[in-house]
């Protein structure tokens, strides 16, 4: 760590142009890596390994993830109370915005923006084009987006 300091502290100082000839340059570098070793300390103070916030049995966390690195199950999402009523309310009044639109745009806003289908998939399936499939959402979209903001952000 202190070979980091010091190195640090060189090139603070060669981007730095404070350096006014008003002490000698062994002063200024001191005063530099000072506050150098200051910074270390508070980094170190605020930041705390997370193998030392765990006990030995639970160190082990291998188990949970894959040989890439990512989750082998991912972990729950926490329900907040307040977030999941809202998710409720607004789940009803997007229900809503979608049943005053025509049933083939509601088709298609469900089948792409909330399934999440694939285009040829969609456009087989309500038999349009796949340009006609653009417009249409578009349409949907912006049907959705004009009820939501009287619906639901207003509320």
């Amino acid at each position: 760590m202190a070979e980091d300091v010091v190195q640090e502290t060189f090139i603070a100082a060669i981007k730095s142009t404070s350096f006014a000839e008003q002490s000698s340059p062994r002063t200024w570098l001191t005063g530099i890596l000072k506050h150098k070793i200051i910074d270390l300390m508070r980094k170190n103070i605020r930041e705390i390994a997370a193998s030392d916030l765990m006990h030995e049995e639970d160190a082990n966390m291998d188990e949970f993830f894959d040989e890439a690195g990512h989750w082998s199950e991912k972990p729950l999402a926490w329900d907040i109370p307040h977030d999941a009523l809202e998710q409720k309310q607004f789940l009803g009044i997007l229900q809503q915005c979608m049943e005053k639109l025509p049933n083939k745009l509601a088709t298609l806003f469900l089948m792409r923006d909330i399934h999440e289908t694939d285009n040829e998939e969609i456009c087989k399936e309500l038999e349009i084009t796949t340009t006609n499939a653009w417009v249409m959402l578009y349409r949907a979209r912006m049907g959705i987006r004009k009820c939501l903001e009287m619906h639901w952000l207003q509320a």
